[in-house]
């Protein structure tokens, strides 16, 4: 697990370092497109799509990060109120949905992926397998994270302390 672990690391620090690239870039185009629209008058078409682009990778780079920290949805109000077993059985069930849900969202991620591989941009001219790939590259880093809390999580707790 100590593999793992080094892993989504890496992936986090990785997907944490984009997530702030992508904003840096909306934080740029974004007022640059609206200078160049009302006071210029005349906008480079790519704008546009470089702001979306980035708001696709901000937002799955940063729902990966959000994740590793603990900024998930979850059913704390019922698991903490039940006893040990159902409490466990509740957690188990949480865990299950989240892992099928990514699993599923990664392999739709990269099936869309290659389905556009040869499709480019209208303004940019790049494939939109670029901005696709976002997808399955967010969704593997979050079941990654889910696999190494649900390991933690479920291991006796003599070893996790």
């Amino acid at each position: 697990m100590g593999a793992l672990s080094r892993l989504n690391s890496t992936l986090i620090k990785i997907a944490s370092g984009m997530t702030a690239a992508a904003l840096a870039v909306i934080a740029v185009v974004v007022p640059y497109e609206v200078f160049g629209r009302y006071v210029l008058g005349d906008v480079h078409v790519w704008s546009g799509e470089a702001a979306t682009f980035a708001l696709v990778w901000a937002s799955m780079m940063g729902s990966a990060v959000g994740l590793e920290k603990g900024y998930q949805v979850s059913l704390n109000l019922l698991k903490d109120r039940l006893p040990g077993i159902p409490s466990l059985i509740v957690t188990g069930c949480m865990y299950a949905v989240m892992l099928a849900f990514l699993g599923w969202m990664t392999w739709f991620g990269m099936d869309q992926t290659i389905v556009n591989m040869r499709q480019y941009s209208t303004a940019m001219g790049i494939p939109m397998s670029l901005p696709y790939l976002a997808l399955p590259a967010g969704f593997m880093i979050m079941l990654l994270v889910t696999v190494e809390q649900c390991w933690t999580f479920f291991r006796p707790r003599s070893k996790r302390n």
